[in-house]
């Protein structure tokens, strides 16, 4: 039986008071719930035999894509996430209730990685994309699948599986059109204001935008685009090492289509700023620096700039560059907006390729543990011996090692599967520990009736109960 999936997180509007880009969650799947261990008492009924039924399967985590959320504001003051455990299993083979699934929203354009490796997770890009992060622990078989021929009132039942825990950090990348980069003070802000019906921060100072803004560019045509634009805020030489504000944002230009280079015209030397910007690209990501480009020559109307702009189109030429020059500050009847409008409408694809993800809908890295091709290996881990393997670590967790009858059943799997041969090999003595998981056995003497079980007298049928 599935639970229904329940969403915990808020829809957000963007911009906000705080943006959020990276996060680092910590999600807990809900464990299984314990097999139980009954016999039928009904009257009428001799030998009724075990009836003790399933333990429900815990509550897994899923992530889904919501388009109406741009930034990862909802994990600021919430980062830990558990999904419901199942419930226990119960008398006349009655099944227990299976754990709440959770389902957290994520902005289009999020990367997920595992915290610990850094190995990719997912890549989110794809509207309503959904992805399973951690699964839910299997429930415990109850005792009525352990009954055999010979041994008709087994008491063993197993506990439900632990769910998985992870931690893993988010990495929002802004899907945008077209991104707008350029040194502090170049005029983004003022240029997307222009472009867009947006209302970013402007002022004449270094930094004055600290987090991206947003806007959907009004190409003035009828043709059914409607391009999104962002003013990523500025890069200083060195950010893709680190300096300044422009490295935690150099990664949402990764998803543009265009990147729209605004140059101050009225500088000192245009061209080095212009080159400082695309060497701290190609730093980050050489790929960058394959997107369609857009040089925009901003502040003609001032002075400084007069004189020189033929001069540095021509130079943007010799490098296989598209320019354009413009006087952002008069707002949108500014000198050559409409030119810069033009442009990008000449480099945008049309509405039908515009409305697909900037990248495939989405990967989902899926890799072979070669645990699970192996079985199982053995190996030192200080004063104790690990065994590493699927499943038996599964079995493990899934043994209650207070009943008699389940510990022996444990042992006599450990000898089938060739764990305790390869123990033996490996050095383990009496009185070493092994650890399975989470689990932590006492190592006895291989032939002590102790360690080895009674479970050598089980049958073949009962042994293929077990599998």
């Amino acid at each position: 039986m599935e639970a229904a999936p329940s969403s915990t997180t808020r829809r957000s509007s963007f911009p906000s008071a705080v943006f959020l880009d990276v996060v680092e969650l910590h999600l807990s799947a809900g464990r299984g719930g314990d097999g139980a261990s009954t016999m039928r008492r009904e009257s009428h009924v001799p030998r009724g035999g075990p009836d003790g039924g399933d333990g429900g399967r815990g509550g897994s985590i899923y992530v889904v894509v919501e388009p109406g959320l741009t930034t990862l504001r909802d994990f600021e003051h919430k980062r830990r996430f558990a999904a419901g455990d199942g419930g226990p299993g119960g008398n006349k083979k009655s099944h227990g209730k299976a754990g709440t699934d959770l389902v957290v929203g994520v902005p289009p354009g999020t990367a997920i990685f595992d915290a610990a490796s850094g190995d990719l997770v997912a890549d989110l890009v794809a509207r309503e994309q959904r992805v399973m992060l951690v699964r839910g622990g299997r429930g415990g078989l109850g005792n009525s699948h352990f009954a055999t021929s010979t041994h008709q009132a087994p008491r063993h039942a197993q506990r439900g599986e632990p769910g998985e825990v992870r931690v893993l950090r988010l990495e929002l990348r802004l899907i945008a059109d077209v991104g707008l980069v350029g040194l502090p003070n170049a005029g983004k802000s003022t240029l997307l204001a222009a472009l867009t019906a947006a209302q970013p921060k402007i002022g004449d100072y270094a930094f004055t935008t600290l987090e991206p803004n947003l806007g959907v560019l009004e190409l003035g045509l009828d043709d059914g685009r409607r391009p999104t634009i962002a003013d990523l805020p500025g890069l200083i030489e060195g950010a893709s090492m680190g300096a300044g504000l422009g490295f935690a944002f150099l990664r949402h230009a990764s998803r543009t289509r265009i990147i729209a280079h605004v140059v101050d015209a009225s500088t000192a030397d245009p061209m080095r700023d212009a080159e400082t910007i695309r060497e701290e690209l190609r730093a980050h990501n050489p790929a960058l620096l394959e997107k369609s480009t857009l040089m925009i020559l901003n502040k003609v109307d001032l002075p400084a700039a007069a004189g020189r702009i033929n001069d540095l189109r021509e130079e943007f030429a010799a490098m296989g560059l598209r320019s354009v020059a413009c006087s952002a500050a008069g707002g949108a009847s500014g000198a050559g907006v409409v030119d810069v409008r033009v442009a990008l409408a000449e480099l945008l694809p049309d509405a039908e390729a515009l409305a697909q993800p900037t990248e495939p809908a989405g990967v989902v890295v899926h890799r072979i543990d070669p645990l699970a091709l192996a079985g199982f290996n053995v190996e030192r881990e200080g004063d104790a011996f690990r065994v590493r393997g699927k499943s038996i670590e599964r079995l493990a967790h899934q043994t209650d090692f207070s009943r008699d009858e389940s510990a022996e059943r444990f042992q006599h799997e450990l000898a089938r599967m060739g764990i305790e041969e390869s123990l033996r090999r490996a050095g383990c003595r009496a009185g070493d520990t092994v650890l399975i998981g989470t689990i932590a056995l006492a190592w006895e003497d291989p032939d002590d009736a102790a360690l080895r079980g009674v479970a050598d007298d089980l049958d073949d049928e009962e042994e293929e109960s077990l599998q």
